[in-house]
């Protein structure tokens, strides 16, 4: 690839930003396919870098899971917010049943009967989440059939 290529790829990608309203959108011509996969190689860059809650933005040697996400769809060009709540508002709803690759991905406490959002994954394909909690740190899993799956509040596509 030359550099002239390389130069129109990172201006399309610095483009990219969720907004803070529900209607986060590409208006770039680079397919958001192109962009899930970029979001899941990035995220797994960092497999088995330690889990940390309240961890800061600022750094890549712990993550929680919203600093996280975060961190790898800034890496893209997408900028979302710091907490997974806040996350949680932003781009456009999608069912279970509707995940795509590089979707966000939305969880609640286990066993709550309450909608609030504990927890965020990027949804990575084949039935997979590439996220970060407790001691596995920055690792895939599995999604359906799995007390994740019974978790599941909401996703939401930013890209």
């Amino acid at each position: 690839m030359d550099s002239t290529t390389d130069n129109s790829q990172n201006k399309q990608l610095d483009a990219i930003t969720a907004p803070s309203d529900q209607n986060a959108t590409d208006s770039t011509s680079t397919p958001s396919s192109d962009i899930a996969d970029q979001v899941i190689a990035k995220g797994l860059e960092y497999k088995g870098v330690p889990y940390k809650y309240g961890s800061s933005k600022k750094t890549t040697r712990t993550f929680d899971c919203s600093s996280f996400t975060q961190r790898v769809f800034k890496e893209v060009g997408v900028n979302l917010p710091r907490d997974s709540r806040q996350q949680s508002k932003v781009g456009q709803k999608v069912s279970k049943d509707q995940l795509q690759k590089g979707d966000l991905v939305f969880f609640r406490s286990y066993g709550s009967s309450s909608s609030r959002i504990t927890h965020v994954a990027i949804y990575a394909g084949d039935n997979k989440l590439l996220h970060t909690y407790g001691k596995p740190g920055v690792t895939t899993t599995n999604f359906k059939g799995t007390s994740w799956e019974k978790r599941f509040e909401l996703g939401r596509r930013v890209i």
